[in-house]
């Protein structure tokens, strides 16, 4: 009986290590890509997460201090509020090539709360109408003026389900569109929480990954970026930046 309850108990984790599966990826950015771990390293007061991964490492940061500011009527019964971020770093690549970002998080939301009339006796209820997330990083090259990349993304949620999602990282004539994407896309991750990240593609072609969730309750610090073998080194070394900044943007939401 004892031997049962082993060999069902083993079965049973052995089930939950395979059910641990990363984003699905476009065929060609899966067969011709460098899977990168991502370690997250320490974060000391007033910097960024130390991120590391394959020959990328945060070499310098600044973390700005988190601003809220709230307006309300007479009750407090309807508010508005803004919420900004700013954070910079420096990422080091292979060889002395050095990309400087800088980025910025701003939440803006409405929402109606309930009024207490009396102890015990509360009306209305605490309710998002709704939520407008914009978050921008601007990369530079070896502090190169004349040329530099940004990276914008645009959420807008109401009533808690997102009805607007853009993002985009261009240089002005490139444009790389993210898209978000899940390990249940094909259907094959039955877990109630996914792993969730953006691929990244220029005309329809996949050029790089990053997986920000790994799904399930425990799926923080399980990150991954996806480099396509086929861009230049400097054009990765600007993707390694923009997804280096999604992280951070990611992490700083879920320390709220």
């Amino acid at each position: 009986m004892k031997k049962s309850i082993v060999f069902v108990g083993m079965l049973f984790l052995s089930v939950s290590f395979y059910a641990q599966k990363t984003i699905v990826l476009s065929d060609s950015l899966a067969a011709n890509s460098d899977r990168l771990p991502v370690k997250m390293g320490t974060q000391w007061f007033g910097k960024i997460w130390k991120f590391k991964f394959g020959e990328y490492v945060v070499a310098s940061s600044k973390m700005g201090w988190t601003n809220t500011s709230t307006k309300g009527n007479l009750f407090n019964t309807k508010t508005k509020s803004k919420t900004t971020q700013k954070f910079s770093f420096t990422l080091a690549g292979p060889g002395t090539d050095i990309a400087n970002v800088n980025a910025a998080s701003n939440i803006e939301s409405s929402e109606v709360h309930s009024l207490e009339l009396f102890t015990n006796l509360t009306i209305g209820t605490d309710v998002t109408l709704n939520q407008s997330n914009n978050f921008s990083a601007y990369i530079r090259i070896n502090g190169d003026t004349t040329e530099g990349w940004a990276l914008l993304m645009h959420v807008v949620l109401e009533f808690d389900k997102v009805t607007k999602a853009e993002s985009l990282l261009t240089n002005g004539t490139r444009k790389i569109y993210l898209y978000n994407v899940t390990s249940n896309d094909k259907g094959e991750d039955d877990r109630k929480y996914p792993a969730m990240g953006y691929e990244l593609r220029e005309n329809g072609k996949a050029v790089a990954a990053v997986q920000f969730y790994g799904g399930g309750l425990m799926g923080t610090n399980k990150n991954i970026i996806w480099l396509s073998k086929d861009a230049d080194p400097a054009f990765r070394l600007v993707l390694a930046a923009a997804l280096t900044a999604v992280l951070q943007d990611k992490a700083n939401a879920m320390a709220f």
